[in-house]
């Protein structure tokens, strides 16, 4: 079958909205996806950054929602008319996958980040038959359609506006999962969320909708003024003795930070604004060398990156959604739409703060 997908051809090129042609359709254990939204994360946009590690040209995009309309048959557990939310990919059979934690299965880099599974890797190319990267976080949903694991997906109730959902599957995911899966954080306990985008925000209004009392660290006012609406106290990244400041309000220091900004400066604020046996979750990849200065860690406080939230999200979605439905994880306020036609646009915007989440509608028409 044939059908729009914006494609990026070089780390510095932009997307070009193109005909792409799918040579087989899904598997025993897959399912096509009509794309009704996909969310604009930031792992997306650093594929320019990544040169010779990540496949292109490709189809990005791995916060889709949409509609099955053809299955693999009955192994995938799915219906063609299913409405589905979409998310990373993983084995099922490894030990993590086992033990529940699809986020650190052993081929998690290898199905994700690098083009996919190997023997779809002929399947899917350009209108002039060259091959593109064979699936992005098990879905390339940048797309009006797409070939998903069934395991991938994740069904919800048909009366919900699929469009919107697609963040579920990764950013929201990533920083409600810190909070309710990796801290386990409940009523009474203390946070410190350092860097209030798409996923710092969903950590602030997860940890409100638990009963945690939470403190966002960012530099831009008007994120600190959406992460104040959601429940946490503003604080300025360039306050003065910012860690200090943060034990102050948390009476001692906070049981949890979370960083989302990868800045080693902010990194060991987070680490001093901890109180003992604090711990730290990482969510953004580093790309230098982190320097732990002296007194950071200390007292018991400990430091581990956290993967999509550590969560299953089968089980994870469901709860965020119940949670949005009662008016305690909003998550939709965070959202601008966009023709995919008007993809880069929606780059741009979220490149330059103006946009929490951006969130690409195949179906929609360009403004």
């Amino acid at each position: 079958m044939t059908f729009d997908a914006a494609v990026l051809r070089s780390p510095g090129s932009r997307f070009a909205v193109e005909k792409v042609l799918l040579h087989t359709g899904p598997a025993d254990d897959e399912i096509l996806v009509r794309i009704a939204g996909c969310g604009m994360c930031r792992t997306d946009l650093a594929v320019r950054s990544s040169a010779g590690r990540s496949p292109l040209p490709a189809v990005l995009g791995h916060e889709g929602a949409g509609i099955v309309v053809e299955t693999g048959g009955p192994r995938t557990g799915l219906d063609k008319g299913d409405h589905v939310v979409l998310s990373f990919d993983s084995c099922g059979h490894c030990r993590n996958c086992r033990n529940a934690s699809p986020a650190h299965c052993d081929s998690f880099a290898a199905l994700n980040l690098f083009g996919g599974r190997k023997e779809n890797a002929a399947r899917f190319t350009d209108a002039a038959g060259k091959a593109l990267a064979p699936r992005w976080f098990g879905q390339s949903s940048f797309a009006e359609y797409a070939v998903v694991p069934a395991r991938n997906a994740v069904r919800v109730d048909p009366g919900l506006p699929v469009e919107l959902l697609g963040p579920l599957g990764c950013g929201f995911l990533t920083g409600a999962g810190a909070v309710l899966n990796s801290f386990g954080a409940g009523p009474g306990e203390t946070l410190a969320v350092f860097g209030a985008g798409a996923v710092g925000l969903a950590a602030v209004m997860a940890a409100t909708a638990s009963g945690a009392v939470t403190v966002a660290v960012d530099r831009h006012p008007e994120r600190l003024v959406l992460a104040e609406r959601y429940g946490a106290t503003p604080l300025p990244a360039a306050t003065s003795g910012l860690s200090a400041h943060i034990r102050q309000l948390t009476d001692g220091g906070a049981h949890f930070a979370l960083d989302t900004t990868a800045s080693p400066a902010l990194i060991n604020d987070a680490l001093r604004s901890l109180r003992p046996t604090g711990r730290l979750g990482l969510v953004a990849r580093l790309h230098t060398a982190l320097p732990i200065e002296p007194g950071s860690l200390d007292r018991g406080r400990s430091i581990s990156h956290i993967c999509e939230g550590d969560a299953v999200p089968g089980l994870l979605i469901p709860r965020l959604i119940a949670l949005w439905q009662a008016g305690r994880f909003p998550f939709d306020e965070l959202i601008r739409t966009y023709p995919l036609a008007d993809i880069n646009e929606a780059e741009r915007d979220c490149e330059a703060g103006r946009v929490v989440k951006p969130v690409v509608v195949p179906q929609e028409r360009s403004r």
